[in-house]
C-alpha cells in the first residue's frame, strides 16, 4: 500500500508552540505505549518512551521516560526540521547544517520492547551520537514525585545493560547497536522536571529521574545506530534489529489496511484504520480467562478505552466494536472480544471496567451489557457467524432474565410498564458517569432514555435470533416485551412542551427530567428504533440546533442552568463539566445515523458534519481523535488524546457518508 503520511510539524510552517501542544502515540497491542510531545519535552506523567504493560499487580508502568540525544555535543531538539507519521509511526528529521539525521521509533507488537533508530541522511564523515537514558520506574497513573523514591542498580556484562530496583519491577534492559559503541557509567539524578499539563489538571507537577550514564556511538551515511529498551528476556531483545522491527511493523500495518473495508485510495479511512489499531489489545495477566479462551480455541482480546489513562471498559468496547473491529475487517478478533466478555457475565451484567492492576472486573453499569447485544448484532451482520450466535444466545437469554427480575445496582424492569429502571445511591451507571469524592454529578437514576432505547433494541434482536433458531415460545415471550416497551416509551418520553424527549422519567424525586441531552438520539439511531417515526424529525432538529458542534455533540444544552462551557481545571472542576456541556467526539456516530434516517438523501450534508473532526486529526494527538472538547469555540481538545469510541465512530460515520 502507499504509505499514508501526515506532517505533524514542519519548521517555518507553524508556531513552535505546537511542538508542545501536539502529541504522538505508538502502542504495542498489550496496552503498553510510547508517547510524548512532538518536541520530546514531557508535559504529562504519562509521557515516556517505554510504558510497559505488565501482568497484575503491576499493570502499565513507566520504565523509560526519556532519552536525551546529542549529535556532536548538540541536543537534537533545537534542530528539528520536520516530524511526520508514516504508517502511523513517528519519524523525526533533524538538520544540523552539515548533517541531516533521521530518528524513528517502533514498538514491537505484543512485546514490551521499543526500538529507537538513527540514520544519517546527508553529511560527509563521521558524527558522534550520545544517548542519555532517563528513567523512574512507577505505575503510569501514579503521581510524579520531586524526589526519587527508590534505589536503582545498574549492571553491565557483555554489552548487556540492565537497570533494576528492589521494588518488584522487572529490570529495564538496554542494547546499543552501531559501530564504535560504548557506555560511560556516570550515575546522576535529574530533578525539577516540570510536567505542565499536570499543573493545569491540579496534580503534582515536578518530577525527578535517574540517569545511569550515557551511550555513545558513531554515525555515518553507511552506518546507522539504534537503542533497544525492553522488559522482555534477553533472547527476545536480541531477536530483532531496529530496521527489522520497523520493516515488520510496517508490513503488519499494511496487512491491517489490506483487510479493511475501505477504498484503496481513501487516505482518511486508512489513517483511521491505523488509529483504530492502537486500542485493540491482548490483555496481560488474566490467567483464568486466557486459559478458558485457549481451551475453546480462542485468544483474549479487548479494547483500551483511551490513552493515556483508561483501561478496557465494557461500554467503550461495545460502542467502539463496529468501527474498530468490523469496519477494519478484524472479524476473528471481534469474535474473541465477544467471547471474552461473555466469560465475565455476572448476574446479567458484563464488567464496566477492568481496573489497572487487577484481573477481575467491576460491574457498576446499566448500559454496557445492553451495548453487548448491539455489538453481537453488528458482528452477525458482517460475518453471519451462526456458531457464535448459538453459543452466546443462552447467555443473552440469561441476561434478559436477570433484568426482568432485577439485578445489582437497582437495575430492573418496572412491571407496570416494562421500562428499565436503574440507580443506586453512590453509583453512576450510565455513560454520563462522572464521580468525584463521592459526588455523582449526573446520577440519572430512574428510567433513562438511552437505557430504554438500548433495552428495546436488545429485546428486538433476541426475539429475532430466537425466531431464527426455532425457539418459538421463547421468541413470542420476548416479542411481547418489545411491544410493551415500545408503547410505554412513546407514551412516556416525548415532552410535547419542549419538542424533544425527556432525558430521564420517573426519577428518584418523582419528576421527569426534560434536560436537552444527546442521549435521546439512540431512540432513533439504533437498528431497532424505539421512537415512533413521527417524532424523529423534531427530536433531530432539537439536538441539531442545541448540541451539534464541528467536533461532536454537546452533552447538555446551553439553556440549562448546569451548563458548563469549558472542561478545565482540577479534577472536581473537570468532573462538574464532564457531561454538563462538554462536547464528546463519539456522539457524531449516532448523530449521523439519526440524520440519515430522517434525511436519507442528504449524504453530502451528513459528510459535512465530519469536517471538524477530520481536521482535528492533525491536532492534539496527531493521527487520532480526542475524547472531549470545550463546549464553545474554539472547541479546544481536552481529556484523553486518543479515545477508542471517538476513532471508531468517526471511521464508521466516514464510511456511512461516502459519496
Amino acid at each position: 500500500m502507499t504509505s499514508p503520511g501526515r506532517v505533524a510539524w514542519q519548521r517555518g510552517a507553524e508556531d513552535k508552540a505546537l511542538l508542545l501542544s501536539r502529541e504522538w502515540l505508538v502502542t504495542n497491542g498489550l496496552g503498553g505505549y510510547a508517547s510524548a510531545t512532538l518536541s520530546g519535552v514531557p508535559t504529562r506523567r504519562y509521557h515516556g518512551l517505554l510504558i510497559a504493560a505488565l501482568p497484575a499487580p503491576l499493570g502499565r508502568c513507566v520504565m523509560l521516560d526519556q532519552v536525551v540525544e546529542r549529535l556532536n555535543s548538540e541536543q537534537l531538539e533545537p534542530h528539528l526540521r520536520e516530524l511526520r507519521l508514516e504508517h502511523g509511526l513517528p519519524c523525526w528529521i533533524y538538520d544540523f547544517g552539515g548533517f541531516v539525521l533521521e530518528r524513528r521509533l517502533v514498538f514491537a507488537h505484543l512485546q514490551n520492547t521499543v526500538f529507537l533508530s538513527y540514520r544519517m541522511l546527508e553529511g560527509e564523515g563521521r558524527a558522534q551520537l550520545q544517548l542519555q537514558p532517563l528513567l523512574s520506574f512507577r505505575p503510569h497513573e501514579e503521581s510524579i514525585s520531586p524526589r526519587l523514591t527508590q534505589d536503582y542498580v545498574f549492571s553491565a556484562a557483555d554489552e548487556r545493560y540492565e537497570i533494576s530496583t528492589a521494588s518488584g519491577f522487572p529490570p529495564l534492559r538496554l542494547r546499543l547497536i552501531g559501530e564504535e559503541r560504548a557506555f560511560t557509567y556516570q550515575p546522576s539524578h535529574v530533578s525539577k522536571i516540570n510536567y505542565r499539563i499536570e499543573t493545569e489538571r491540579g496534580y503534582p507537577d515536578e518530577g525527578a529521574l535517574f540517569c545511569p550514564g550515557h551511550f555513545h556511538v558513531a554515525l555515518t551515511r553507511e552506518q546507522s545506530a539504534g537503542l533497544v529498551a525492553s522488559t522482555e528476556p534477553w533472547a527476545d531483545l536480541n531477536a530483532l534489529l531496529p530496521e527489522e522491527a520497523l520493516a515488520y511493523e510496517s508490513e503488519r500495518r499494511a496487512r491491517l489496511w489490506g483487510i479493511a473495508r475501505h477504498s484503496a485510495d481513501d487516505a482518511i479511512a486508512q489513517e483511521l484504520v491505523l488509529a483504530a489499531d492502537q486500542f485493540v489489545i491482548a490483555p496481560r495477566g488474566r490467567t483464568i480467562a486466557a486459559m478458558r479462551a485457549r481451551a475453546h480455541g480462542d485468544e483474549l482480546r479487548s479494547v483500551i478505552a483511551g490513552y493515556h489513562w483508561f483501561t478496557d471498559w465494557g461500554r467503550d468496547t461495545m460502542i467502539s466494536f463496529e468501527g474498530l473491529l468490523l469496519q477494519s475487517g478484524r472479524f476473528q478478533e471481534a469474535r474473541y472480544v465477544l467471547h471474552m466478555f461473555a466469560q465475565y457475565v455476572r448476574k446479567g451484567l458484563i464488567p464496566n471496567l477492568f481496573p489497572e492492576r487487577s484481573d477481575g472486573g467491576l460491574y457498576h453499569t446499566a448500559d454496557a451489557t445492553l451495548w453487548f447485544f448491539h455489538a453481537l448484532d453488528r458482528y452477525l451482520e458482517y460475518t453471519r457467524d451462526q456458531q457464535s450466535l448459538l453459543e452466546l444466545l443462552p447467555v443473552l437469554q440469561d441476561i434478559i432474565a436477570w433484568h426482568l427480575r432485577g439485578t445489582d445496582f437497582g437495575i430492573h424492569v418496572d412491571p407496570q410498564d416494562g421500562l428499565l429502571m436503574q440507580g443506586e445511591p453512590g453509583y453512576q451507571l450510565t455513560w454520563m458517569d462522572a464521580k468525584c469524592d463521592g459526588w455523582v454529578v449526573t446520577p440519572r437514576r430512574g428510567k433513562a432514555v438511552e437505557i430504554n432505547a438500548l433495552w428495546y433494541n436488545a429485546l428486538c434482536n433476541v426475539a429475532r435470533w430466537l425466531w431464527s433458531t426455532q425457539q418459538l415460545s421463547a421468541a413470542a415471550e420476548i416479542e411481547a416485551q418489545c411491544t410493551r416497551v415500545e408503547a410505554s416509551f412513546n407514551q412516556r418520553f416525548f415532552c410535547r412542551d419542549a419538542g424533544h424527549l425527556y432525558d430521564v422519567v420517573d426519577t428518584e424525586d418523582g419528576r421527569d427530567d426534560d434536560a436537552l441531552r444527546p442521549n435521546q438520539l439512540f431512540a432513533i439511531s439504533l437498528p431497532n428504533p424505539v421512537l415512533q417515526r413521527e417524532y424523529w424529525k423534531p427530536v433531530l432538529c432539537a439536538v441539531t440546533d442545541a448540541l451539534l458542534t464541528p467536533v461532536g455533540l454537546r452533552s447538555l444544552s446551553r439553556s440549562h442552568p448546569d451548563y458548563k462551557p469549558n472542561y478545565h481545571g482540577d479534577l472536581r472542576t473537570r468532573d462538574a463539566a464532564y457531561h454538563q456541556g462538554t462536547v464528546w467526539s463519539w456522539l457524531i456516530g449516532p448523530y449521523i445515523d439519526a440524520r440519515l434516517k430522517v434525511y436519507p438523501h442528504d449524504v453530502a450534508g451528513a459528510r459535512a458534519c465530519l469536517d471538524g473532526l477530520i481536521a482535528h486529526l492533525g491536532e492534539a494527538g496527531v493521527g487520532t481523535v480526542s475524547e472531549v472538547f470545550d463546549a464553545e469555540a474554539p472547541f479546544t481538545a481536552r481529556g484523553c488524546i486518543a479515545q477508542a469510541w471517538g476513532v471508531a465512530e468517526l471511521l464508521r460515520a466516514w464510511h456511512r457518508t461516502k459519496p
